[in-house]
């Protein structure tokens, strides 16, 4: 819904080579109302006043010497390839309304003015122009839904899941490996039957605030749902290389919470998968990674586990000393 307010704060451009006319349009527009209007007689700066401004509206005359508003137009469709042309063109030219229109003008005023004709295209205009920021927006913020947790704003599992397949490609390329690390909180369903489902809810976006500061800024960290997360780790050359990561997200969740004046402790175990040792693509390394989650759980929890699986089911040699891990008082990786 665009409202008259919107349109009396929409950003607009004259341009045009004669002070005279630039002036009768600025007078124009203010006696209507219109708050925010620019101007300038010189046509090679409009693409950078666009660039910086993003004007709603541009009104643009055709026949200026030196640049005219052809010129300009291909400047403009330069900056915004996949954006609506926000032009409304001027020309005292019959010959040039068509040619304007099919250079990306939306529509065209004839010159002398009428003034009545002149306010109503303008207004016809902007009214399109803002539907059109209105949507584009609003599609934006759908995706965005569709892509991200509504209540912690990471990624979800759909997101994730690409992210994890370009990771996947690119280690290919690189010969180097991905750990998926599948994170789940240990008696969190205890937090929502003492303090109640407002607390666990913070618990949980404080919980994700933690893994993405823990986390490395190449590392996908996401939520997969309820009390479950996910972090994907790229560029490691080696097994090992995931132990200091895991244990510095154990520790991390760990810390206690201050929650509406009560302290919450809770800890957290983790599964590892990696590829290309326990599996090939993005589901299967979720999978054995949440097996290994498992094993991590079964093992007493506040700890990590890294799958000895692969994607065809066999068993690989284990390493006990890498695989199972918990983080014990002094807050040092210890086998267990």
């Amino acid at each position: 819904m665009i409202t008259s307010d919107d349109l009396l704060n929409a950003s607009i451009l004259i341009v045009d080579d004669s002070p005279d006319n630039v002036d009768l349009l600025l007078a124009m527009l203010a006696h209507e109302g219109y708050r925010n209007v620019y101007s300038t007689t010189l046509p090679g700066e409009v693409v950078e006043l666009h660039r910086r401004n993003q004007f709603d509206l541009i009104l643009l005359d055709i026949q200026m010497p030196e640049m005219d508003g052809f010129d300009v137009m291909a400047g403009l469709r330069e900056l915004e390839r996949d954006a609506w042309l926000p032009v409304l063109a001027i020309t005292a030219q019959p010959a040039y309304k068509l040619r304007a229109l099919d250079a990306g003008a939306k529509d065209f005023i004839s010159k002398p003015f009428d003034f009545l004709e002149v306010l109503q295209r303008i207004r016809n205009m902007l009214e399109v122009r803002l539907l059109y920021k209105q949507a584009t927006q609003t599609s934006v913020a759908l995706q965005r839904l569709a892509l991200h947790d509504p209540l912690t704003g990471l990624p979800n599992r759909r997101l994730l899941q690409d992210r994890i397949g370009k990771t996947i490609e690119h280690a290919r390329r690189n010969r180097s490996l991905v750990a998926v690390m599948y994170i789940d909180l240990d008696g969190f369903k205890q937090v929502n039957d003492t303090w109640g489902h407002d607390h666990g809810d913070i618990l949980l976006q404080e919980v994700s605030s933690r893994l993405v500061d823990a986390a490395r800024r190449e590392d996908s960290v996401a939520r997969l749902g309820g009390d479950e997360f996910l972090v994907a780790l790229g560029e490691i050359n080696h097994k090992q290389d995931v132990v200091v990561p895991a244990s510095k997200l154990i520790q991390a969740i760990a810390a206690p919470y201050f929650i509406k004046n009560q302290r919450i402790e809770i800890t957290t175990s983790i599964g590892i998968s990696l590829f290309p040792e326990n599996a090939n693509d993005a589901d299967q390394l979720l999978l054995l990674a949440d097996r290994a989650l498992y094993q991590a759980k079964h093992a007493g929890k506040n700890r990590f586990h890294i799958s000895t699986e692969s994607h065809a089911g066999q068993e690989p040699a284990q390493h006990q000393d890498e695989s199972d891990r918990v983080i014990g008082d002094s807050g040092v990786t210890c086998s267990r």
